[in-house]
């Protein structure tokens, strides 16, 4: 007896499904996709107990032909493509013809779909590939699509279905998707009856974004454009405070099909590198529209990934776009404090109470701002003569760039001292126009409000800046060490060493074999005076020694100058005076990307008066 058998075409149908239908989300998205290559302009899904119970869809598309019907569900039917040329610039969300045979294989499905041109709609029905006859009925133009009872004859598929609120959840991303990818459609989501949303075709993206997330994703998101090399390219990119702990609210879109790519991905990593922090992920909104040759979206049964003719381009493209808005913008973290109750909303107030109040509040506010501190040119006062009461040394950078001006108050001609605190922070000396808050953090007055810096952090992205600016102008300056210091190397990091000893001498540092398995620190930058040379080395060889795929020179380069503002910089907890605070501010203003610290944290938060009035209750009467 032979032991080989040919599948009956339902089977294989059954087993074609189990790549394309892996939960009620993929019949969603089948359908959703299908209605819009259908040409609908308005789609309504309705959806019970997370989709085991029913899904369907309505749309107002071209609608199916009668004698269309039938061959629809068929395997590898499709009205998408008709030779291999078609192949080469698809257009279409689909056109490999598997989803309706899938889906009609592993549930109950019916359609009932009618044409511009026919005065009747046609019904169809199928359970799990035992089809009824096609009938007359009545139906608007377009189609509804019902899928009953996923994989009901297949147990062993249907009790690793999720709970409801599980499946609902996968549901509600993929109908996002398609909300995303096609602003112009009016879309509406209804599960157990109830309502969950209304998309209106009249949204941009901003709105809609807004409607899909909400206000603490949506606010404050930044628009990014460029049209080049054949590819247009618009995001909403959040602001590195808004990033998240993973990628949830990362979306790609491409020619309005949402896909996922490890290379763009990387490029909006890379965008906001040294703005945020390393672990984190930023909130991008990211639409691509390009020439459907330059790609190939053949290239996963459920055509979420694509293969590009030229990924680098891409990358490039993406990575600048994102990384030139980036920089263009101020990132300063601005606090909203929690909102005071405004006695002006409040409906039992008499329409006579409210027009008093009201004049009253205005003329609050006309004070505040009248009373508001004038903006004053900022001094440059230099580290190098301003010194911490028991130091010996200063943390200097360099004066600020001649005619800059600042937004925080002119310091005191003569320059104060903190006294070193003993059990707690002394308070803070008469005339001092900055505070310094646990000997970390440091408070200053601008026309807004005020801001709070962190002093580490800051000033590493000030150091920083000036080591890069130092590193592309030549080397940094270095210092010929009286007593040379040594460290052992094993071959591998020698090996690295030589390797990189144009790097090396360019961070000012200079190395030479002292013995075996040593080597000898003969010089050391002068700006890392304060820094360990043989800790500083050793980091720096460890790093030279990794290995690991996706560490190129420019980033090999950024994480040694990091290391080195990292150990240069003042440190949380050291007493500055009046002088030394005020260089740190008026540094801030002559450096690029000064809110974050080149770990990605913020360096400054910003609170303003307004918000300040109304938790005082200022406002409102």
């Amino acid at each position: 007896m032979a032991k080989i058998a040919v599948l009956d075409d339902n089977m294989i149908n059954m087993i074609a499904a189990g790549e394309v239908i892996e939960r009620p989300a993929s019949v969603v998205k089948e359908l959703l996709e299908n209605s819009i290559d259908a040409g609908a302009t308005k789609i309504v899904l309705r959806v019970e107990d997370g989709g085991r119970k029913l899904i369907s869809v309505t749309d107002n598309g071209c609608g199916i032909s009668e004698d269309d019907l039938p061959v629809a569900f068929l395997p590898h039917a499709t009205s998408k493509v008709r030779t291999s040329d078609d192949l080469d610039g698809i257009v279409t969300m689909g056109f490999r013809g598997e989803a309706l045979a899938s889906i009609a294989s592993v549930s109950q499905i019916s359609i009932v779909s009618r044409t511009e041109d026919s005065i009747q709609a046609n019904r169809l029905g199928i359970d799990c590939g035992d089809r009824d006859e096609i009938v007359p009925c009545s139906g608007d133009i377009g189609t509804t699509v019902e899928v009953r009872n996923l994989f009901y004859k297949l147990p062993a598929r249907r009790k690793f279905l999720r709970t409801a609120n599980t499946e609902m959840g996968h549901i509600n991303e993929f109908f996002t998707r398609i909300a995303l990818a096609n602003k112009e459609l009016d879309m509406m989501l209804i599960h157990n009856g109830r309502e969950l949303q209304r998309l209106s075709p009249s949204q941009t993206i901003a709105q809609r974004v807004g409607q899909l997330f909400g206000p603490e994703i949506c606010d404050g998101l930044i628009e990014a454009k460029s049209d080049e090399k054949s590819m247009r390219i618009f995001a909403l990119i959040g602001k590195p405070a808004k990033a998240r702990g993973n990628n949830k609210y990362q979306y790609i879109f491409l020619n309005n099909r949402y896909i996922r790519d490890r290379f763009i991905s990387h490029a909006m990593k890379e965008a906001y590198r040294g703005l945020m922090e390393p672990n984190k992920y930023p909130v991008v909104f990211l639409f691509i529209e390009m020439d459907p040759s330059d790609m190939d979206v053949n290239v996963h049964p459920t055509k979420i990934e694509v293969r590009f003719h030229n990924s680098n381009m891409v990358h490039s493209q993406v990575l600048g776009v994102l990384r030139e808005k980036l920089l263009s913008i101020n990132l300063d973290v601005e606090i909203r404090l929690p909102g005071a109750v405004n006695l002006n909303d409040d409906p039992a107030l008499s329409s006579e109470e409210e027009t008093r109040r009201k004049r009253i509040s205005d003329a609050m506010e006309n004070f505040f701002k009248d009373h508001k501190p004038a903006g004053q040119s900022q001094q440059s006062f230099g580290f190098s003569g301003s010194h911490r009461p028991g130091s010996g040394q200063s943390f200097g950078v360099g004066k600020a760039a001649s005619g800059s001006t600042s937004h925080y108050p002119t310091p005191p001609a003569q320059t104060q001292h903190y006294s070193e605190p003993e059990n707690e922070q002394a308070p803070p000396a008469a005339g001092c126009r900055f505070l310094q808050v646990h000997n970390s953090y440091i408070l200053a007055q601008t026309d807004e409000g005020f801001v709070i810096i962190d002093q580490h952090a800051l000033h590493e992205r000030i150091i920083y800046e000036k080591l890069c600016r130092n590193v592309r102008e030549g080397k940094l300056e270095s210092q010929r060490l009286l007593i040379p210091e040594t460290l052992a190397v094993s071959d591998n990091e020698a090996e690295a060493i030589q390797e990189n000893s144009d790097f090396i001498a360019k961070l000012g540092i200079e190395l030479e074999p002292f013995g075996p398995d040593t080597m000898a620190i003969q010089s050391f930058p002068t700006m890392l005076a304060k820094a360990n040379p043989v800790e500083f080395v050793r980091e720096m060889v460890d790093k030279l020694s990794d290995k690991s795929p996706g560490i190129d020179a420019e980033r090999l380069l950024h994480e040694v100058l990091d290391m080195a503002a990292c150990k240069a910089a003042i440190k949380a907890g050291q007493p500055l005076s009046e002088g030394e605070m005020s260089q740190l501010f008026a540094d801030k203003d002559a450096v690029v990307r000064a809110s974050r610290c080149p770990h990605g944290r913020p360096t400054t938060i910003k609170f303003t008066l307004d918000e300040l009035e109304k938790q005082f209750k200022r406002t409102g009467f």
